[in-house]
């Protein structure tokens, strides 16, 4: 798959839907930069937790974003997150960090520095970005956006598979921050989860990873045919 003008693939989605590995794979395949917006905004929260700043704080938030330098690294596995120099590509999955990037998120003076960021990373295009806002609010030009979207029963059961090592209480507990999360990503009064009116929505639910892989890359070869 190849085209001279490279394009900017929008994936947004609930926890859960598979849009992660999605994108990744994607980007992959096409020999694009997989640019993850979670892992950003969790490596930010990541920051406030070790420096004691308030995920309720968002002029602190704001001064720790400014001063912060957030790398996505490709690798074959996917992205290596470098927070200031350093890996925390495994630290950013764990619990604690997953609840403070879903309220750190939230703040309008956080999100203004990060999807900034966002838009001069992939402004040459050749991205792949996932995320909760991309095709609504980051690349609201994208030329391929793709909604994904799983019952909320089935994306908590993917979670706790992840881990097989999880307790019940501590799948118990995956499941209630999922719901959490849903309830602060499509309320929030700034670039709420929500679908983009030209998106093309894919439920998920009965779908296995390589199947909504294949519609996504459907979607992605008619635009570059279009444009040859």
């Amino acid at each position: 798959m190849s085209t001279k003008r490279k394009l900017v693939i929008a994936i947004d989605g609930p926890a859960g839907s598979g849009k992660s590995t999605i994108a990744a794979r994607l980007a992959q395949k096409l020999g694009y930069v997989n640019l993850e917006s979670g892992a950003m905004y969790r490596a930010l929260a990541l920051k406030a937790l070790e420096q004691s700043v308030s995920a309720d704080d968002p002029d602190a938030l704001r001064r720790l974003a400014d001063s912060t330098v957030i790398q996505l690294d490709p690798q074959p596995d996917g992205n290596r997150v470098l927070l200031d120099g350093r890996d925390v590509s495994q630290r950013i999955r764990e619990g604690d960090v997953t609840l403070a990037a879903s309220r750190v998120s939230t703040h309008p003076a956080v999100r203004e520095v990060m999807v900034a960021r966002q838009r001069d990373m992939g402004a040459l295009g050749g991205v792949v970005m996932e995320g909760r806002d991309i095709g609504t609010a980051v690349f609201p030009h994208a030329d391929v956006k793709v909604f994904l979207d799983a019952d909320a029963r089935i994306r908590a059961e993917r979670r706790v598979a992840q881990n097989a090592t999880h307790t019940p209480e501590e799948a118990r507990r995956i499941v209630e921050d999922l719901v959490l999360r849903d309830q602060r990503d499509r309320t929030r009064a700034v670039s709420p989860l929500v679908a983009a009116p030209d998106a093309v929505i894919i439920d998920s639910t009965d779908l296995t990873i390589e199947e909504a892989l294949a519609r996504v890359e459907e979607l992605v070869l008619s635009k570059l045919e279009s444009l040859a």
